[in-house]
């Protein structure tokens, strides 16, 4: 397979990336010593805190993804690791989404007192984009491990 294709996808995985590890590094505490008022405080830290924490398994997710993408270029893509590297990549995202879900109530709180229902609705975004990626990671996972067993019984009957 050329490199060429998977360029392409290894620029897209330093893209989703790079602001995401800019905002961990420089928005969140930008935003926890500037909030607005100080009665969302008492929400907003512990969302923060979740935000910052769910960077961890974000980085590892994407981390994986190159791996498998490199796996790829070195035409491995048939193999264990590339099973691992998809585990790994699912169990990502419902750590995400677990923690977004921990993070709901004080979503909830902070629409409360700003009188925004949308707020909640935007907040259910990462829940679910991490759950399709889950779910997508398990069903990837499920094929390649059928393919790698088709390709183990064709090499015996070779």
């Amino acid at each position: 397979m050329k490199q060429s294709s998977t360029i392409f996808l290894k620029l897209a995985l330093f893209l989703m990336g790079a602001p995401i590890l800019a905002l961990a590094i420089y928005g969140i505490f930008y935003l926890a010593g500037n909030s607005v008022d100080p009665n969302y405080a008492s929400n907003l830290y512990p969302a923060l805190i979740i935000m910052y924490i769910s960077v961890i398994p974000y980085c590892t997710a994407l981390y994986q993804a190159f791996r498998l993408l490199m796996l790829i270029d070195n035409n491995e893509g048939f193999s264990n690791v590339s099973v691992e590297a998809l585990i790994k990549i699912k169990y990502c995202g419902l750590i995400i989404s677990g923690l977004y879900v921990v993070m709901l109530p004080f979503v909830y709180l902070v629409a409360e007192k700003d009188d925004a229902p949308g707020l909640i609705i935007i907040g259910m975004i990462p829940i679910f984009a991490s759950l399709v990626i889950a779910v997508f990671a398990a069903v990837l996972k499920r094929l390649l491990n059928e393919a790698i067993d088709i390709k183990s019984e064709n090499d015996y009957t070779v």
